[in-house]
């Protein structure tokens, strides 16, 4: 859910401040999805895999691997591998889903273990399934599914927090995909400076300002700003997150200030990667986090409109940040 009146104010690295007036962002056209096809290129094999051969002249790991497809999840599978008294094969879990009938000849499956298929996927060595992205690994075929769930040249999910949106990609693409699809602010530099304006500040729920990309140090951040309930109590919060995976966040330290009247909080850490979602880091309570009452104390004025100013700046991990972290504002 995104506020319906909310005004968001920014400026990066000595550029102008501008005002703008953030809406919740409609459904957007169609999204690009980004895709990866299976590898069909054949490996070394010593266990007599070579000598199954196609009739259609498929290269012989290819024809194997599609041997081990599921029928009906289209999955590979692994064991226990089921088959009805045809020969026709299917994984465990489709075998609960189709209530012990056989997808293909309809025939009762039993209990029957296609072991000699399951030898045979013993056998094989497939490249990752990421290949195509620049995975150089090869992998037994049960150690295969293992890596790809933390493969690090797996797809990424888009880290817009306004909607649960489904598109996957590197981060050449998902940076266009949020400029062009998700409208959202992209400023250049190391320093931003964010002005967060909300008319009736006293309605807090689960909400989400608009995301801000940054380009920095030849990398991507994103910049969250989200009103949510801690507990019994109404908090706004905001933090970083890395356009890339964690052992490269890792290389950065971000900080964040939000004060007034003499006052501030300040916070300093490592940004997480878009690996992680956003509602995890923000259930993590991995950010500065501002009390509902602090916000308002912030904003000054008779406390009835919040008006909350955050800076702050990025660093590289080796660099020696300024004594004082966060930066002066640009107003």
């Amino acid at each position: 859910m995104e506020f319906d009146n909310i005004e968001c104010v920014s400026s990066s690295d000595g550029l102008n401040e501008d005002e703008i007036h953030r809406h919740p962002n409609p459904h957007h056209g169609h999204h690009h999805q980004f895709s990866t096809s299976k590898p069909h290129s054949g490996t070394n094999n010593s266990n007599g895999v070579n000598n199954i051969v196609g009739a259609t002249g498929i290269t012989p790991a290819t024809s194997v691997h599609e041997l081990l497809e599921c029928p009906v999840c289209t999955n590979s599978m692994y064991p226990p591998i089921h088959q009805c008294q045809n020969g026709h094969t299917l994984c465990s879990t489709c075998k609960v889903r189709v209530h012990n009938q056989c997808p293909t000849c309809r025939s009762e499956l039993g209990d029957i273990r296609c072991l000699a298929l399951e030898k045979v996927a013993e056998s094989l060595e497939l490249p990752c399934k990421y290949c195509s992205l620049g995975c150089p690994e090869i992998f037994p075929y049960y150690s295969k599914l293992k890596h790809e769930a933390i493969c690090n040249f797996r797809p990424y999910n888009c880290p817009y927090a306004g909607s649960e949106c489904s598109v996957v990609g590197d981060i050449p693409f998902l940076v266009t995909h949020l400029r062009d699809d998700h409208k959202v602010d992209m400023h250049t530099g190391s320093t931003f400076n964010h002005r967060y304006v909300k008319s009736n500040p006293r309605e807090v729920e689960n909400a989400t300002w608009m995301l801000t990309v940054f380009h920095s140090f030849g990398q991507y951040f994103c910049l969250h700003f989200e009103a949510f309930q801690l507990g019994m109590a109404p908090v706004y919060m905001a933090f970083l997150r890395f356009m890339g995976d964690e052992a490269e966040a890792r290389n950065y330290n971000y900080s964040l200030e939000v004060g007034a009247n003499g006052r501030k909080l300040t916070w300093e850490g490592t940004p997480r990667s878009i690996r992680d979602s956003h509602r995890k880091v923000r259930d993590s309570h991995d950010g500065l986090i501002i009390q509902r009452n602090m916000a308002l104390f912030f904003s000054g004025g008779d406390r009835k409109e919040l008006k909350l100013r955050v800076t702050g700046r990025v660093w590289k991990e080796q660099q020696n940040p300024d004594a004082s972290p966060c930066i002066q504002n640009f107003s």
